[in-house]
């Protein structure tokens, strides 16, 4: 799957990508708030990673920052697929790139695909202690279902407190959502029916 939007390209991993992808997430800041990223992280990581298989409904892309020259690439998102056999979307954008509204832009193409692939919903989560996370899923539409859960985190090594999250297919899509926002921004957008 690829996707485009005004400043990111999102696609699928190569093996040629095993070294950028290797310096642009090895950061113990990164690693801790996902949960099956190890630490320490390898080229070796990025290189399995990459050549690991995905199903048709469970797509992962490298988020690259579009430039003037080629892509640089800022992190990776995709959807899992949780024991029960619902949906979970994952993220994580590289240090320097923090707080510039590039996880929530990789989001809203992440659901638009999610929406492609006709999926009824995608559940999320993130560490009680990267209230950021839980920022950027509240941006997407995504509802709190109340539940705290303990996370095992292979960066931490430990399970730890994860917030639950869910978003319903059944609305808009992103981006009638972002020009509507646009347009009425005081009115809340509805991602969900």
């Amino acid at each position: 799957m690829f996707a485009r939007t005004e400043r990111l390209l999102l696609r699928p991993g190569w093996r040629e990508d095993a070294q950028a992808l290797y310096e642009a997430i090895r950061d113990p800041g990164i690693i801790r708030n996902l949960a099956s990223a190890p630490w320490p992280y390898g080229l070796s990581d990025a290189e399995a990673f990459l050549a690991s298989e995905r199903g048709p409904h469970e797509p992962c892309c490298l988020i690259f920052l579009r430039t003037l020259g080629a892509p640089k690439l800022i992190g990776g998102t995709g959807f899992g697929r949780m024991p029960d056999g619902r949906h979970e979307l994952g993220y994580w954008i590289a240090r320097p790139y923090w707080g510039l509204g590039f996880a929530t832009e990789a989001g809203r193409a992440m659901i638009d695909i999610a929406r492609g692939l006709r999926l009824k919903t995608i559940e999320a989560s993130h560490f009680v202690d990267n209230p950021a996370s839980g920022r950027v899923l509240r941006k997407l539409g995504f509802k709190p279902t109340g539940a705290i859960v303990e996370r095992y985190s292979a960066g931490r090594a430990a399970r730890a407190p994860s917030r639950s999250f869910e978003l319903n297919l059944g609305g808009e899509s992103a981006a009638a959502c972002d020009m509507r926002e646009a347009e009425a921004p005081e009115k809340a957008c509805a991602m969900a029916a």
